[in-house]
């Protein structure tokens, strides 16, 4: 039976059957819908199952038969890994500027204009300065790479991770076809993978959310590589069910999450509790993958530890800066 649920002001109820689902949009179809097999929350006005007159909106136009490379590949390493991907002759991954390791001599590198979802003439100049202004809003290149397999039999390219902690490749089809994630985290794709922006609809969580107001949103059906910090959690959020968690401790979830921020206690614990003003709230279902070292924090501990900031070798002794000046510092 399918199950639905339904999202006013943020506020989500569900789940409920397909008729206790239409009798509450009948009521008020100002909020989003979601069941399993959508991507994303849709506008319950848009949703043809909960209004009939649905089916004549407009939306985006669709997707079938657009499939992304199919690629296999391999993780190595522990702490810092990478990612070794497997290319047939014709095959091309899709990466950000920098993140390549190796190659093999039959791989061609191009930098394009965008994300390299569409074909070349697919929707013309504009409908790659639109992909290509996309990629801005979230703080990353115009440009990306793309490695292409121009030879013959087997071939592989490497992509390294920038900083301490675990690759996940995640199947977009196993997610719906969409994976929302911090604007930093995303490694490498399959060629065909849209690589856009999620923007939070709720101004505060956009304020406050850590990784700011827009995230990274990954669609298609290709196979994707995110990189997270540290020690990798994956959890499958039951519905109704919530988690806080450190905003920064947040690498991607379903689009299914509720994903909004709370203040983090009273005025005394928010000052002084070391954990920032806010926190992060998750609410299922969905599956959500956390990082116990955002990279915020490790480089905020780098730079505390900087001799420029009073760091450096005496810093866990008790005569301070008098030892560094007998150690000669």
């Amino acid at each position: 039976m399918t199950q639905w649920y339904l999202s006013y002001d943020g506020k989500q109820i569900g789940p409920m059957d397909h008729n206790q689902a239409m009798a509450e949009a009948k009521k008020n179809q100002n909020g989003f819908a979601w069941r399993e097999g959508f991507a994303d929350w849709l506008p319950i006005a848009q949703v043809a199952e909960l209004n009939p007159s649905a089916a004549s909106a407009p939306g985006p136009p669709p997707q079938a038969g657009k499939r992304a490379d199919e690629i296999e590949y391999k993780v190595l390493g522990t702490e810092m890994q990478f990612v070794e991907v497997e290319l047939d002759p014709g095959e091309s991954a899709v990466a950000e500027a920098g993140a390549m390791m190796y190659k093999d001599a039959s791989i061609n590198m191009e930098t394009i204009f965008g994300d390299g979802s569409a074909s070349s003439g697919d929707g013309g100049f504009m409908g790659k300065l639109l992909g290509a202004g996309k990629r801005l809003l979230t703080g990353e290149s115009l440009f990306m790479t793309v490695f292409t397999h121009t030879g013959q039999g087997k071939a592989h390219v490497a992509f390294g991770a920038p900083y301490p902690g675990n690759i996940l490749p995640v199947p977009l089809e196993s997610v719906g076809g969409c994976l929302v994630c911090q604007k930093d985290s995303f490694l490498c794709a399959a060629k065909g993978v849209s690589i856009g922006i999620y923007l939070q609809r709720k101004i505060l969580t956009g304020l406050f959310g850590g990784e700011g107001f827009i995230m990274q949103k990954l669609e298609g059906d290709g196979l994707v590589f995110i990189h997270a910090g540290g020690t990798v959690v994956e959890r499958q959020l039951e519905p109704g069910e919530v988690l806080h968690v450190d905003t920064g401790c947040v690498v991607a979830f379903e689009p299914s999450v509720n994903f909004d921020i709370q203040q983090a206690g009273g005025i005394k614990t928010a000052l002084f509790g070391g954990e920032g003003l806010f926190f992060a709230t998750m609410q299922g279902p969905g599956k959500i993958w956390l990082q116990s070292l955002p990279f915020s924090r490790l480089a905020g501990r780098m730079l505390q530890a900087a001799p420029e900031r009073g760091g450096g070798k005496g810093e866990g002794s008790i005569l301070g800066s008098l030892g560094d000046f007998l150690d000669g510092d």
